[in-house]
């Protein structure tokens, strides 16, 4: 992990633990080494952040493209992320996630595709199933609560609303099965065990 990650890692999560009470929860389930993929469940644009704070290790984010465009911060998310086109992630970037993943990188993935207003579950994407089979990488459901009211969409204020990050079991893609499934079913566990 680079002194400029942990610098920001460190940061952040001083800001979280005092202003939004910051609770991680089973953050060990969380290979220490090798290619891991993180799927998360998204809920505003603090997720990010709030993931990066609860991990051990330096991440990899997949990140829409429209964020490598944004003068301000298109400098720090093209550090720590790789672009993604909704709806049509190109060939190359699949490519270069799965190649950080068998070099022992771990990625963080959004695969609803896009922001669940009110922290509800939407579609899990396909593309963390690809990539999972083609790198053969552990896949860690992460669920997170709190942040939607933190930062609400469409709110520019954030708001001292408490944030939890919960980890589960480890997942494997199995052969003739949908790994998007048993993602969305890691969720559903993870959301009903509360704070």
């Amino acid at each position: 992990m680079s002194s400029c990650y942990r610098v920001f890692r460190f940061v952040f999560y001083v800001w979280f633990k005092l202003y939004n009470r910051l609770g991680v929860f089973h953050a060990d389930k969380v290979p220490g080494e090798g290619g891991v993929i993180v799927v998360s469940n998204h809920a505003s644009y603090l997720d990010p952040l709030a993931i990066a704070t609860a991990l051990k290790r330096r991440a990899t984010f997949m990140a829409k493209e429209g964020l490598f465009k944004i003068p301000l911060i298109r400098t720090f998310v093209a550090s720590y992320s790789l672009p993604v086109r909704r709806g049509s992630p190109r060939p190359s970037t699949i490519k270069q996630a799965v190649g950080r993943l068998r070099q022992g990188g771990l990625i963080v993935m959004f695969p609803q595709g896009t922001r669940a207003i009110g922290g509800d579950a939407v579609d899990v994407k396909r593309g963390v199933d690809i990539i999972a089979r083609m790198s053969g990488a552990s896949i860690v459901p992460v669920f997170i609560r709190g942040t939607e009211k933190a930062l609400p969409a469409g709110s520019k204020l954030l708001r001292p609303a408490k944030i939890t990050v919960r980890f589960g079991d480890p997942l494997k893609a199995e052969e003739g099965e949908d790994i998007s499934v048993k993602v969305q079913e890691a969720w559903d566990i993870l959301k009903g065990q509360g704070d």
